[in-house]
């Protein structure tokens, strides 16, 4: 998983250690199994939510794991056009490269660590497709894609692309150096991440080395989410035990805790864990594929808008490429 890793860890910004005396750990309430399920033109995801076991995400609407997993010559699908309105979309791609277009010209190739962020708002058509290399020849593929809701004051906000690079991620080191995070938006530690939200949010990659345990200060405000990538571990001050593909969910508390087990597997020798949470924003959400609004009307608006190319349209370049 290279996503970006530190040259030196021990030159990295500290983020300071909770005082223990002074700081409430957030309890663990529950660990959400992620299931399958398959995606545009056939690929298969891990989505911890939303799903029948757990919905309570606010003001996150969606997370899928795609990957890791070794495409074939041929093999690699994507999601071809398709529109959204209502929220932003947040793919982080840490191993191979995926391709970006949108019909207000924006996009390009996300690969090995970058981010591309792209606020639907009042609506846009884009796609996400694997790149010629990938196809034609095969090899690993390893992302996640986050849906960050809007508030209702911000559902008709313009469209906009913002492409966060590797080289733009504040890389931090936690106080021991046991653990190093990829942040990439919000504020953690007294440091800020890239990436532009209309939805304050708090969005990070950590990688433990085994037997490391991260514990940083986390706005009490916020929700907060764990979500393991690879390795094993736990979460929470009980300690928790947390694998691949499931989901921690953190009650209330001004501090978050999670350490990777000392003993990992050869393929997967870090504990790798997704760290969001944002300012919940309570209110009515119907959810109807790609568009995310606050009542059933507007949904039928968002479709007679994307009927009507009021979303855009597909650029005459791109059809059939």
């Amino acid at each position: 998983m290279p996503a970006v890793m530190p040259r030196d860890v021990l030159v990295l910004p500290r983020i300071p250690r909770p005082d223990r005396a002074t700081t409430r750990f957030r309890a663990v309430e529950g660990v959400i199994d992620a299931p399958t399920t398959i995606e545009g033109e056939g690929f298969q995801v891990r989505r911890p939510f939303p799903n029948r076991d757990f919905r309570g995400a606010d003001p996150f609407l969606l997370l899928d794991h795609w990957g890791a997993v070794e495409y074939a010559p041929g093999e690699a699908r994507g999601a071809p056009w398709h529109p959204h309105r209502g929220f932003e979309t947040v793919t982080y791609v840490m191993d191979g490269a995926l391709r970006h277009r949108d019909s207000l010209g924006g996009g390009g190739v996300i690969s090995d660590g970058s981010t591309q962020w792209m606020t639907a708002g009042a609506g846009i058509l884009h796609d996400e497709l694997p790149t010629e290399e990938i196809v034609m020849k095969g090899g690993t593929f390893h992302a996640v894609q986050l849906w960050v809701n809007l508030p209702r004051k911000l559902k008709w906000t313009p469209p906009r692309y913002q492409d966060v690079s590797p080289g733009k991620l504040e890389l931090l080191a936690s106080h021991d150096g046991g653990a190093w995070l990829r942040l990439i938006a919000g504020d953690l530690g007294g440091f800020k991440g890239p990436g532009v939200t209309w939805t304050p949010i708090a969005y990070a990659h950590a990688t433990l080395t085994p037997g490391a345990r991260l514990e940083l200060g986390w706005r009490q405000d916020f929700s907060a989410l764990a979500y393991v990538l690879s390795g094993r571990g736990t979460a929470g001050e009980s300690d928790r035990p947390i694998r691949e593909g499931q989901l921690a969910v953190f009650g209330s508390g001004d501090a978050l805790s999670v350490a990777a087990s000392a003993q990992q597997d050869i393929k997967t020798p870090n504990l790798e864990v997704l760290l969001l949470g944002g300012l919940p924003i309570g209110e009515p959400t119907v959810f109807y594929g790609p568009f995310v609004m606050n009542t059933h009307d507007e949904i039928v608006q968002a479709i007679a808008d994307y009927r009507a190319g009021k979303m855009g349209v597909i650029p005459a370049t791109t059809i059939g490429n």
